[in-house]
Parts: C-alpha cells; sequence; structure tokens
C-alpha cells in the first residue's frame, strides 16, 4: 500500500511540473516527426537505388555532422539558453523536412538530395540532443529525475510507435493522390507519399518549436568561459574519470552499434517478409511498443537495486532478440522480436541516462550531454552504415544475426573491463 501511494505521488508530482510537461510535448511531437521523416527517408532511399550500401550511407551522413560538431555544441549548450538552442535545432528540421517535401512535389528528389538533406538533420540533432538533455533535469527536483526520465522515454517511445506507423500509412497514399492529381506514374505516387509525410512532419516540428518556446527561462549562474580546447573536452574527461559513467555510454554505444537493425527494415520488409510501406512503419513502430509498456512500469516501479546488472542483463537481452528477429521465417515473429528488443533497450536507457544525469553537475550537462549524444549517433546514425555496409557483403539476415552475437560478446566483455558498473547498485552514488 504505501509503495503504490508513494508511486501515485510521485506520478502527481510530475504532473504539477509544466514547463517539464512542455518538454515532454515537445519531444512527443519532434519525436513522432523524426520518426515518419525517417521512414520516408529508408523507403524512398530504397526506391531510387534499391542499394543497401545507400541506405548505410543516409546513417553515414546524419553521423559525420554530429560528430564533428559535438563538442562546440556541448559548450553553448552550456553557456547559452537551451530552450532557444532546442527550439534552433528543431526549426533547422522544418527546413529540411519543408525542403524535402517541395522537392518530392516538383518531382526533383534525387538520392543525392537525400544524402544532402540527412547532412542537415545530423547537424541539428548535434545541439538538439545536448540541449535536451540538460533541460530535462533543470524542470524537475533531483528526487523525481529518474521518475522523469522513464515517463519522459516511455512517451517517446509513444511516438516512435505511432510516427512510422502513421508515416507508412501516410507514404502508401502516394498513388492515390497521385491520381488524384492526374499523374499516374508510379515514380510520381511514390514522390507525393513522401510528400504527404514530409509535409505532416513539418507541422509537427513547428509544435515542438512552439512548445519548447513556452517553457520558463530559468537564468543559471554560469561562469563565461572562452570555448578553448579545455572547455570543449571537459566532458571527455569528466566521463573518462566516471567508469560507471563511461562504462555505461560505451556499454550502450557498442551494443547499438552492432546490433541495430533500423536501416536494413525496407530491406526486411520489401524483399524477406513481403510488405509495404504499412508494413514497414509497422516494424519501426514495434521497438517502441516493446519499450512503452516496459517505460511506464518503470515510471511506476523505477529499478532501485542491482542497476549494473540489470544494464547487462538488458543488453544481452537486446542482443537476443535481435537474433531471433535475423531468423524470423514470418511478419509477427520479426515484429514480436523487434518489439522485445525494444523493452531490453528501455531498461538500458532509463538507467543509463539516470546515471549520467545524477552524476553530473548542472555546469557540466551540456558538455557532458553532447558527449553522450555522440555515442547515442554513433551507435544509431553509424551503426546504420554498418549494417548497410556489412548488408553488402553478407547480406541483410547475416548481419543482423552478426550484429546480435556481437552483443553478447560486448555484455560479457564490458562485465570485466568495468566492474564497477556490473557491482553498482543504486542509481545514486
Amino acid at each position: 500500500m504505501n509503495a503504490s501511494k508513494t508511486h501515485l505521488t510521485g506520478s502527481a508530482q510530475l504532473r504539477e511540473h509544466h514547463d517539464y510537461l512542455r518538454l515532454l510535448g515537445a519531444r512527443v511531437t519532434g519525436g513522432a516527426a523524426n520518426q515518419m521523416l525517417m521512414v520516408a527517408l529508408g523507403w524512398q532511399m530504397y526506391d531510387l537505388t534499391g542499394s543497401a550500401w545507400d541506405l548505410g550511407l543516409v546513417g553515414l551522413a546524419q553521423f559525420l555532422p554530429a560528430l564533428l560538431l559535438t563538442l562546440p555544441a556541448g559548450h553553448l549548450v552550456d553557456q547559452h539558453d537551451r530552450r532557444l538552442l532546442l527550439a534552433g535545432s528543431l526549426g533547422l528540421q522544418c527546413v529540411v523536412a519543408l525542403g524535402l517535401a517541395l522537392a518530392c512535389a516538383e518531382g526533383w528528389i534525387g538520392s543525392h538530395m537525400i544524402l544532402v538533406l540527412s547532412i542537415a538533420l545530423g547537424a541539428a540533432r548535434a545541439l538538439q540532443m545536448p540541449s535536451q538533455q540538460a533541460l530535462l533535469p533543470s524542470l524537475v527536483p533531483p528526487a523525481l529525475l529518474p521518475r522523469a526520465v522513464a515517463a519522459a522515454s516511455s512517451s517517446m517511445q509513444a511516438a516512435v510507435i505511432a510516427g512510422p506507423a502513421l508515416g507508412g500509412v501516410l507514404y502508401a497514399l502516394g498513388p492515390r493522390v497521385s491520381q488524384l492529381l492526374g499523374q499516374p506514374a508510379a515514380q510520381a505516387g511514390a514522390n507525393w507519399g513522401a510528400a504527404v509525410v514530409y509535409s505532416t512532419s513539418l507541422v509537427l516540428l513547428l509544435a515542438a518549436v512552439t512548445a519548447v518556446l513556452a517553457i520558463r527561462h530559468r537564468p543559471l549562474e554560469r561562469v563565461r568561459r572562452a570555448p578553448g580546447l579545455a572547455q570543449l573536452t571537459a566532458g571527455i574527461r569528466f566521463i573518462w574519470q566516471r567508469p560507471v559513467v563511461l562504462g555505461a555510454i560505451s556499454l550502450d554505444l557498442f551494443a547499438v552499434l552492432l546490433g541495430g537493425a533500423t536501416a536494413l527494415l525496407p530491406i526486411f520488409a520489401r524483399d524477406i517478409l513481403h510488405t509495404g510501406p504499412e508494413g514497414l512503419g509497422m516494424l519501426r513502430s514495434a521497438p517502441a511498443l516493446g519499450a512503452v509498456v516496459v517505460g511506464l512500469g518503470l515510471a511506476r516501479m523505477p529499478i532501485n537495486r542491482r542497476v549494473g546488472r540489470a544494464l547487462l542483463g538488458a543488453v544481452a537481452l537486446f542482443g537476443g532478440s535481435m537474433i531471433a528477429f535475423a531468423l524470423a521465417t514470418s511478419f509477427w515473429m520479426a515484429f514480436a522480436a523487434l518489439a522485445v528488443s525494444g523493452a531490453a533497450d528501455m531498461v538500458s536507457v532509463v538507467i543509463r541516462q539516470s546515471l549520467v544525469q545524477l552524476e553530473t553537475p548542472d555546469e557540466m550537462r551540456g558538455r557532458v550531454g553532447a558527449v553522450n549524444s555522440v555515442f547515442i549517433g554513433a551507435s544509431n546514425q553509424l551503426g546504420e552504415f554498418e549494417s548497410g555496409s556489412t548488408a553488402a557483403l553478407l547480406g541483410p539476415v547475416g548481419s543482423v544475426l552478426l550484429g546480435g552475437i556481437g552483443t553478447l560478446a560486448i555484455v560479457l566483455l564490458w562485465t570485466r573491463l568495468f566492474p564497477a558498473l556490473a557491482q553498482r547498485d543504486r542509481l545514486h552514488s
């Protein structure tokens, strides 16, 4: 009874922090828009080129600018208004969505343009992730932070469920839109389907910008420093000197880098599971479906003991689920395996983000968040390039299977390399 009252009180307290709810709304709408963009970009690139390598290049194009801009972005986040920086990064994504929509509507979209605009998306995310991560802890008390992280992650995963599914359905409407406009050609229909997805993403991104700008400014005392090398690399040194934080972040990096299969989903959907853009949207939504169920549970009953073992176990389950996905012989088997991978990843995300935020002082959160965003970006966008390149050599099934086995090996290795992480009992040191 006491535990139940505590969970209810925690949820009620979160609802009392209106600026946190505004940030939550921005993350949901912006996240849904981003997922819709990824569905349309992946399917359209595969439509244009039919190449696993080109699908991987989309991820690489997003990763490289994020890698180059991360350290300056972290310094900016620690020195300037985090709300405005976050709104600016979302605004740049609005420009990208608008450019893609116009290019599709006019019929001059191509693989090279997709890659160029993917670079712009990567640049925007280099600023978005550290500003978003650094802003959240200032909106709730430290005691509520683990619940706030879990609730935010669950809400984000809900957007990841709805975004790809909606994007796939809208993309599939392209031929009908094309016929209504008197353009029955197959490629014209595909372009109009993508244009509808990009336009819807633009509307959602504008809503996210509005929500962020509605957050009240909280001036924080900061020492203004020139962006010298020591300041730019302070986040790297901070993480390197804390084995628990370094182990948690790097574990996620290598697990998702090896085990992720997002870039290959268009190939699995069309060539292996024999479905269309609607099926692709459902496959992209499956991990989020598993994640949101687990995340809602963690928001009410956060993991308070043996967090290190829970983190390692979750990553091992993620690797096993990717092996199951690679070997799946039907759409629903593949869907279930991806849902389990999302559930396992949610446990990893909540523990990792809570550890990093609770171990980092506020004046360092921008730079530490920037370094963390490089690890996340590497595991996602660089992981997409790794998947595409290995699939070009081994085929999509071989690529995902090898990645799942590699993830299990990483868990065993990290247990030995980072004993402090494996033995960590509580989130608070």
